[in-house]
């Protein structure tokens, strides 16, 4: 038996956001931020995650000039979710945690992998957009990494980490630096929503509409 269902990409895509548009309708959002949210809810599909979302007053400024020099993110699910059409031209996602020298990295400095791999980006963080969507170590490490002077500092990070050991406290860490910053408080978080807003502040880069 046939069922009853959109099948034109363009029209599920324009619906969809659509709908979200109304979901949030009551949600008082900036509007500069509004695209930003729209990609988020699109994402999970849950109008709710816009009630733990935070950001810092300049990070749509800071995360715009970060994404325009350098793209840093944790794993490779991140990158996966980035829409690389829709980023600036020399622009790329760079995930070092899959380098040959992050395993031994890692074990001299008793951290994961994903904190190891942050040491990599090297002097590419300065200025750059740096994308967390999965381990709470990499962006506890990072923090540190600036506090102490040892990394350069980014203009701007997605803190999307995900999970019930460390994620709602790196985020709180994060919301309570002096860092410009967009996350979304307690467990939830992961690779896609960290990946649906750099999708979404490419878009604003190019003066696209996300609908």
């Amino acid at each position: 038996m046939p069922y009853d269902y959109i099948k034109s990409p363009a029209e599920i895509y324009r619906k969809s956001f659509a709908l979200v548009g109304e979901a949030l309708a009551g949600h008082a959002l900036p509007s500069a931020l509004m695209p930003v949210a729209k990609r988020l809810v699109h994402t999970c599909g849950d109008p709710s995650i816009v009630e733990v979302l935070d950001w810092s007053a300049d990070f749509l400024q800071a995360g715009l000039a970060g994404l325009s020099r350098a793209l840093l993110v944790d794993v490779e699910m991140v990158s996966a979710g980035i829409t690389a059409r829709f980023l600036p031209a020399g622009v790329a996602p760079v995930c070092q945690l899959n380098h040959p020298e992050v395993a031994g990295l890692a074990e001299r400095l008793g951290t994961t992998r994903s904190a190891a791999a942050v040491e990599l980006w090297g002097q590419a963080l300065e200025g750059g957009l740096v994308v967390i969507g999965n381990a709470p170590t990499a962006l506890f490490h990072l923090l540190e990494g600036i506090e102490a002077g040892r990394l350069p500092r980014p203009a701007a990070l997605v803190a999307m980490p995900v999970g019930f050991v460390g994620a709602a406290e790196s985020k709180e860490a994060v919301a309570a630096s002096d860092l410009p910053f967009i996350t979304v408080h307690g467990t939830r978080g992961g690779s896609a929503l960290a990946a649906s807003v750099v999708n979404a502040l490419a878009l604003i880069a190019r003066n696209e509409s996300q609908e």
